[in-house]
């Protein structure tokens, strides 16, 4: 090959390499697990998730650590007919909350600024390690800072960072991530959760009111 020719492509590449990441959107069928902290260290969970982007629906099976008691908990949450199940299968009993917020999709959001690209593990060698590109930004109504990692192939979510003026910052770690969902069906609420004796709760739900135990 001639050197010129080579030098080109190897600029090319290069080139390439040096690309600054772009914003992304995750795949929108996850399944996984992912735990969740905060700085004061009143709230510490682990939990199996499904989630749904294209029906807007998630699902979580989680057991924690709330204020010093424990807790175990399963909960739906259903964005576009804004309602939120706590669902118990061993009573066969159902809590519906309304929930009023907007659905987030797992996404790098468009007033992000990126921050930088890091391998999660090590370098020396071939498949071990993760490369990943984090970002940062300001919450609705400069509530706070966001600072969100995600995977440079394939748009994976590694963690996830919010400032709260209750906990501190509060961070979700995601792992065992795969494409797809595990069960459908899990998206949609039991029979059981659709009766006339279903107890309804005024006060409004949210992703973290599965956590916060609020």
């Amino acid at each position: 090959m001639d050197v010129r020719v080579l030098a080109v492509l190897l600029c090319a590449v290069v080139g390439g390499l040096a690309l600054k990441p772009r914003r992304c959107y995750s795949p929108p069928l996850l399944s996984g697990a992912l735990t969740v902290a905060t700085q004061n260290e009143q709230v510490w969970a682990y939990s199996r998730y499904m989630y749904d982007a294209l029906g807007q629906r998630i699902r979580l099976h989680e057991f924690g650590v709330y204020q010093n008691e424990t807790f175990t908990l399963d909960v739906l949450l259903l964005y576009r007919e804004s309602i939120m199940f706590e669902i118990d299968r061993k009573a066969q009993t159902c809590k519906k909350r309304p929930l009023q917020v907007d659905f987030q999709p797992l996404a790098i959001p468009q007033n992000a600024s990126f921050l930088g690209q890091a391998v999660v593990g090590g370098s020396s060698g071939p498949g071990q390690g993760l490369l990943v590109n984090t970002w940062v930004g300001l919450l609705p109504n400069n509530a706070g800072r966001y600072l969100t990692t995600v995977t440079e192939f394939g748009c994976i979510p590694v963690s996830i960072s919010y400032q709260t003026p209750q906990y501190g910052w509060m961070v979700l770690s995601y792992f065992n991530n795969v494409i797809g969902l595990i069960d459908p069906n899990e998206l949609n609420p039991p029979a059981f959760c659709m009766g006339d004796s279903v107890q309804v709760e005024e006060k409004p739900g949210h992703f973290f009111s599965a956590f916060l135990k609020n």
